[in-house]
């Protein structure tokens, strides 16, 4: 049985309704792509030339609280996905399973942000402010952007696959954001000692 459907992620994403269903990995889902968009958004923000050097800081915090946030999200995502497969203990691993260098999880955050591009990029091929160049450019660039969702899917579901059939795995890759922790940032810690 397939712990998460890949159909139902991208469908979320492109609608943020969620199936009736959504628990588990898929609550995680929703926070990532949650974290996704108010990133999206702060890094939007933090591009404004009109505006005060405080609001920039204040949105390059929120980048940070979010990125960090997402990650963690990505994490949860994978861990609640591989107790669901019978593989978060390393030696329930089939013998002759193949490690994918990248995790479900990850993917599902690709896909998120993916979602989060074409959205940009549609709301480009519909303005009425442009020449058509831009709107012609904008339409080519939707259209590849859609296939390298629906590539990036069609891969993730077969990853997920073949992990329900144990011939392949994943692990968790924990991401230890330093320069969000006090205790890493060199910067942070020498700003501790003054």
């Amino acid at each position: 049985m397939m712990p998460i459907n890949i159909s139902d992620v991208t469908q979320f994403q492109d609608s943020n309704l969620p199936p009736p269903n959504a628990n588990g990995a898929f609550e995680w889902v929703i926070k990532n792509h949650t974290f996704n968009s108010q990133l999206w958004d702060e890094e939007d923000l933090a591009r404004r030339t009109k505006t005060s050097d405080a609001d920039i800081a204040a949105n390059k915090r929120a980048i940070d609280k979010f990125n960090q946030a997402r990650n963690d999200a990505v994490e949860r995502i994978d861990e609640m996905l591989l107790v669901s497969l019978n593989l978060a203990d390393p030696h329930a691993v089939p013998k002759n399973a193949e490690l994918h260098s990248e995790t479900a999880g990850a993917m599902i955050d690709r896909l998120s942000i993916m979602a989060l591009k074409i959205r940009a990029m549609k709301k480009q091929t519909e303005r009425a402010d442009v020449d058509a160049a831009h709107i012609e450019s904008s339409t080519v660039k939707l259209a590849q952007l859609r296939q390298q969702r629906a590539d990036l899917a069609d891969n993730c579901e077969k990853l997920l696959r073949h992990c329900a059939k144990g011939t392949r795995y994943f692990k968790i890759y924990r991401q230890f954001k330093m320069y969000n922790d006090p205790r890493y940032n060199p910067v942070l810690v020498a700003e501790s000692k003054q």
